[in-house]
C-alpha cells in the first residue's frame, strides 16, 4: 500500500483496522447490526408521502427536457419551489454524463451553493476520500448530483413538495447517464429514490432497484463528519458495492 492509500484510510478512520475479504462482505452484511442513521432530527419523522413524487406533481410542471444542454438550462431557470428564491444559483450536478457510477446526496449545503458544484465542502472532502477508497474519482466514471438542486435554507431537509417538485430533473439524468449502480447518500436520497419511507439502517446491505438500475445505499458524508465511528460501515457498503460492480 503507498502512502496516499494509507492518508486516504486514516481519514476514513479505517487503517490500520480493517482488512478487505471480498467473500465475506455480503455475509457481514447480513449479520450486522441494523444501525439507523439521520440527517437531521425532522428525517425520521417524514412520511411515506413525504418522498414519493406522486403523478399529479409531475402533470402540473412543464415537460422535462430530454438532453443535457436543455436540462442544464432548465434547472438553471428554475423557479417551480420556493428553494430558488433564498438561494444564490442552482446545483445541477458534475462528473462524467456517461458514468457507471451514481452518487447521490441529498441538496446542495452553503459551499456547494457559493460554487455551484455538489459536494465541495467537508462532506465533498470526505466524498472523494470514500471514491479513492474504492479506486474512483470525481469526473472519471463517477457522477455526483442530489436530490434537491437548490440550497434549503440553513441546510434543512428539503420539504415533500420540493422534492417532487425537483425529482424529475434527477430522474432524467439518470435517464442520460444510464449507471450501472446508484449509491444513495442518506435516508433523504435513498427514500427519494425508493419511493417509500425507511430507517436507513433497514436499507444498508441490500441491492435495491431504480427503474431497473441496481441500487445501494450508505451514509452522507456529512453524517459520518458528525458520527466519525460509523465510517467502518460506509467502508462496509463500498465494498458491497464494488462486488456488486465486479464482473
Amino acid at each position: 500500500m503507498n502512502i496516499r492509500d494509507e492518508n486516504v484510510l486514516r481519514e476514513l478512520n479505517l487503517y490500520p483496522l480493517w482488512v478487505r475479504r471480498d467473500a465475506s462482505v455480503a455475509a457481514e452484511h447480513e449479520a450486522a447490526p441494523v444501525v439507523a442513521a439521520r440527517e437531521a432530527p425532522a428525517a425520521e419523522s417524514l412520511p411515506v408521502a413525504a418522498v414519493v413524487l406522486a403523478p399529479a406533481a409531475r402533470t402540473e410542471q412543464a415537460a422535462v427536457a430530454t438532453d443535457w444542454p436543455a436540462l442544464k438550462q432548465q434547472v438553471r431557470d428554475c423557479t417551480a419551489c420556493k428553494l430558488r428564491a433564498g438561494c444564490t444559483q442552482t446545483v445541477f450536478g458534475v462528473g462524467d454524463e456517461n458514468a457507471d457510477w451514481l452518487f447521490v446526496g441529498e441538496g446542495p449545503g452553503a459551499d456547494e451553493d457559493a460554487q455551484g458544484e455538489p459536494f465541495v465542502g467537508q462532506a465533498g472532502k470526505l466524498l472523494d476520500n470514500m471514491l479513492a477508497a474504492i479506486k474512483l474519482k470525481r469526473g472519471a466514471n463517477v457522477y455526483i448530483a442530489n436530490i434537491v438542486k437548490c440550497r434549503p435554507p440553513d441546510n434543512r431537509n428539503p420539504e415533500p413538495d420540493e422534492i417532487a417538485t425537483c425529482l424529475p430533473y434527477l430522474q432524467q439524468q439518470i435517464a442520460l447517464i444510464k449507471p450501472k449502480l446508484i449509491i444513495a447518500l442518506g435516508k433523504t436520497a435513498a427514500t427519494s429514490l425508493l419511493g417509500r419511507d425507511a430507517t436507513l439502517g433497514s436499507l444498508r446491505g441490500t441491492v435495491h432497484e431504480y427503474q431497473g438500475i441496481p441500487l445501494i445505499v450508505t451514509y452522507h458524508p456529512a453524517y459520518l463528519l458528525r458520527s466519525p465511528a460509523e465510517k467502518a460501515k460506509a467502508w462496509q457498503d463500498l465494498c458491497f458495492a464494488v462486488q456488486r460492480m465486479s464482473p
